[in-house]
C-alpha cells in the first residue's frame, strides 16, 4: 500500500483519523460548504460515523478508496477533504471528490488540493483515468478542475438527488498521459 503524505507549499495530506471529526463537520456539516455537493449537510453523528468507515477502509486489502484529509502546512487545522475511489468496471480509474472550508475558499487552496490528490492518483496509484463530477451551478469546481488540467466531458443528467430534487451532474476527466505532460 503506498504512502500517502504529500505536501505542496501550503497544504499537506494525510489519512484522516479520529480526532478529525470536528474538522470535517466544519466541512460537510456547512451549509455553505455543501451547496453543491451530492449531500445536505451532515450531523456530527453522520460525519463521526463517515471517519470511521472511512479509517476502516484504510486498512482493507486491496484498498479501493482513500478518504484523505488536507491540512495546512504548520498548523496542522483540517481545511479539506480529499476522495479518491477505484471505479469497479474501469481497471486503473478513480472517481475523485472534494470539499474546502469555506472560509478558505478564493484563495487558491482548491487548485492546489486537487493538484495534490492527482499527483498522489498518477504518482502512486499508478491510475491511467480520474475523474469528477460537480454540480452545473458549481463555477468554482468547474475553474478549479479546468486549471489542474481536467477535461469537462459532459453531462450526466438528473444524476444527483437533494432535498427531493433531481440535479444534473458535470463530468470532468484527466488521464495520466495529460497529467503528466503538464507536469514536465
Amino acid at each position: 500500500m503506498p504512502e500517502v503524505p504529500r505536501a505542496s507549499e501550503r497544504l499537506a495530506v494525510r489519512e484522516l483519523v479520529p480526532d478529525d471529526v470536528h474538522g470535517v463537520l466544519a466541512i460537510y456539516g456547512d451549509l455553505k460548504a455543501t451547496e453543491h455537493l451530492s449531500f445536505d449537510p451532515r450531523t456530527h453523528d453522520q460525519v463521526e460515523a463517515m471517519v470511521t468507515r472511512s479509517i476502516a477502509a484504510a486498512a482493507a486489502e486491496p484498498r479501493t478508496e482513500y478518504v484523505l484529509a488536507i491540512v495546512e502546512q504548520g498548523q496542522g487545522q483540517l481545511v479539506g477533504i480529499g476522495r479518491l475511489a477505484a471505479a469497479p468496471h474501469q481497471p486503473r480509474a478513480a472517481t475523485t471528490g472534494f470539499a474546502l472550508r469555506s472560509n478558505r475558499w478564493g484563495k487558491g487552496y482548491g487548485v492546489e488540493m486537487v493538484r495534490l490528490l492527482l499527483g498522489f492518483a498518477f504518482g502512486d496509484l499508478g491510475l491511467h483515468r480520474v475523474w469528477g463530477a460537480r454540480s452545473p451551478l458549481n463555477t468554482a469546481s468547474a475553474k478549479t478542475m479546468a486549471a489542474v488540467g481536467m477535461v469537462e466531458e459532459g453531462t450526466i443528467r438528473e444524476h444527483v438527488q437533494r432535498g427531493g430534487v433531481w440535479r444534473d451532474s458535470v463530468v470532468h476527466a484527466i488521464l495520466d498521459r495529460e497529467w503528466r505532460e503538464r507536469a514536465t
